[in-house]
């Protein structure tokens, strides 16, 4: 049997996808917004997404446009 693990950013735009759904923020805001929510969990997704290449300008739909978590 082999098992595919899933990338923990994957796990962290789908929490954002229900925020966006929820409409508790939007997908126009800019991803520092994201901070306010997640508070000690920031510093580590705050790294992952600019290991990534994001900037915490960009827009929270860029994050949700990601197909592929691959590293």
């Amino acid at each position: 049997m082999n098992q595919t693990v899933a990338h923990p950013m994957g796990k962290f735009q789908r929490q954002v996808r229900s925020l966006v759904d929820s409409k508790v923020i939007r997908p126009t805001d800019r991803l520092w917004k994201i901070a306010l929510l997640y508070g000690d969990e920031w510093s580590y997704l705050k790294k992952e997404l600019e290991d990534f290449e994001f900037s915490m300008q960009d827009p929270i739909s860029a994050l949700l446009a990601v197909e592929s978590w691959d590293d």
